[in-house]
């Protein structure tokens, strides 16, 4: 086998992917590689597995939903091993993740049918004598890119609403944390034997393209902006559906009135989390004058303390070895216009790690405020009103998750955040909230997982009509009078042409 040029780097030998963790470049797993060949039989076995899958109506699948889930929870602990031994994330953190991912299989598997099953709706006047129905039916076919950011909770917000809604998923994971991919779907194997319902592809880009133009009938995909665009025009070839949560640049706001040491907790966490590998990461920090100092301190105490490494530290190895460029280059750019770090700087890289960066008074037309940066690095800046601190956060097209710490008007300022998302006095608590959507604006992407709308997310709403009577006002027939036309608009004037 060729050596890997840096830790983490995936390489191919034969016909298989081998995954190695990014700290000590030793070989994590292997899967085979897909061809465009491969993928398209997949699909096509999918297709004829989504029939049987939709055919078990919302309690079977409920039943082997809960089932996988409890197969999930009983081997928590291999699986965080595994999260961390091939992408390198430290194991309380996979745990974290892990516990969320259970969660969010539990309520798509509970709800599904609430949400998504047949139901009445109410007529309307006009249309008295027709009885109104609605359902949400299963797509068929479901292709999910993942990410290796988080490698589990991120393909499972798609993946099992996909699967709770009916439709069979084919799974591209990304080529860093394929083993950790495999590994799903052979669970989910274990407690769904009989057809191929939850399956994978491998391999590098050009295995997700092919995916794209496979015949799936939605793609749902998790990663950069850049990529994301590639993925829908190949989509746009066959007019196939896509959701796509792409890149963020997220903010976090701190009002005069807010708990310092709640900011800063919170900080530190929603920045330095994942090695700050998290698209709903905490990247800006904009704090109103009188609290900036303080808040700063205490941050920069905080993120002192946390430890790196590849065992039992508090932050892990960057993931993707290209990403370190990425960062050194923002703190780079940061300091030569006029930035200062009071903590880490242009030494905090160092392969395969990152260490802690906490850098003031950073330009806003810097790249460490303006592009996303995937590392464990913040620019905290000084604002005279939580006004001018939301003009900045969202002066970016990016239109993720956001936070606010304050009081007296934190639901108000996180209200008119341009983000699909804010969690107030708390970072990144939306994500692990079965209830609610998850999703963003402008450029980093459309459409919604988690939660009710993520259910709709993957089913075709389906309109049904009913005659229960002959029509007191018939319009749509060719055996309508005169008479019944002057009625008919007698009628819609009597009802909405009156003065309010």
């Amino acid at each position: 086998m060729t050596a890997p040029q840096l830790p983490g780097t995936p390489v191919i030998e034969g016909d298989h992917l081998i995954s190695t963790n990014p700290a000590t470049g030793e070989e994590a797993g292997r899967v085979p590689l897909s061809t465009v060949v491969d993928v398209e039989r997949t699909v096509e076995r999918a297709r004829t597995a989504g029939q049987w899958w939709a055919g078990l109506g919302f309690d079977g699948r409920r039943d082997r939903l809960l089932r996988w889930r409890r197969l999930l929870a009983q081997r928590m602990e291999q699986l965080a091993e595994l999260v961390h031994a091939e992408g390198g994330k430290p194991v309380p953190d996979a745990l974290v993740e892990i516990v969320t991912s259970v969660e969010h299989v539990d309520w798509a598997a509970r709800n599904a049918r609430r949400v998504l099953g047949h139901r009445r709706v109410r007529s309307r006047l006009i249309l008295a004598e027709f009885s109104a129905h609605l359902e949400y039916q299963p797509y068929g076919v479901v292709g999910v890119i993942g990410p290796w950011n988080y490698p589990v909770f991120t393909p499972i917000g798609s993946a099992a609403y996909a699967l709770a809604a009916g439709n069979a998923v084919v799974f591209k994971p990304s080529e860093y944390t394929p083993v950790v991919g495999q590994w799903l779907v052979d669970t989910f194997a274990e407690v769904v034997p009989e057809q191929p319902v939850f399956s994978t592809v491998h391999g590098l880009a050009e295995v997700g393209a092919a995916l794209c133009r496979a015949g799936v009938d939605k793609l749902a995909f998790t990663g950069s902006t850049a990529t994301a665009k590639k993925v829908m025009a190949a989509c746009a070839e066959s007019l196939t559906p896509v959701l796509i949560e792409a890149g963020g640049k997220d903010a976090m706001i701190v009002d005069v009135d807010a708990d310092l040491d709640a900011a800063a907790e919170a900080c530190v966490w929603g920045a330095m989390t994942n090695a700050g590998q998290t698209c709903i990461g905490i990247e800006r920090v904009y704090v109103v004058e009188p609290a900036f100092d303080a808040f700063v301190d205490r941050v920069v105490e905080r993120a002192g303390r946390l430890t790196v490494g590849p065992q039992d530290a508090d932050v892990g190895p960057i993931t993707m070895p290209s990403q370190l460029d990425v960062i050194r280059r923002h703190i780079a750019d940061a300091l030569e216009r006029g930035g200062r770090a009071v903590l880490g700087g242009p030494d905090a890289v160092r392969p395969p790690y990152a260490h802690p960066t906490v850098l003031v008074d950073v330009p806003e037309d810097a790249a460490a405020v303006r592009e996303e940066t995937f590392g464990p690095t913040l620019t905290i800046n000084r604002v005279g009103t939580a006004d001018e601190a939301l003009a900045l956060a969202n002066a970016l097209p990016y239109g993720l998750g956001g936070s606010v710490f304050g009081r007296r008007r934190a639901v108000a300022i996180a209200r008119r955040l341009r983000s699909g998302m804010a969690s107030i006095n708390s970072t990144l608590t939306f994500a692990g909230m079965s209830t609610l959507p998850f999703g963003g604006v402008g450029e980093s992407g459309f459409g919604r997982i988690h939660g009710e709308d993520g259910l709709r997310e993957f089913g075709r709403a389906k309109a049904v009509t009913r005659r229960r009577a002959r029509s007191a006002l018939p319009s749509t027939t060719f055996e309508r009078t005169p008479a019944d036309i002057a009625r008919l608009v007698k009628a819609v004037k009597m009802l909405y042409g009156r003065k309010l």
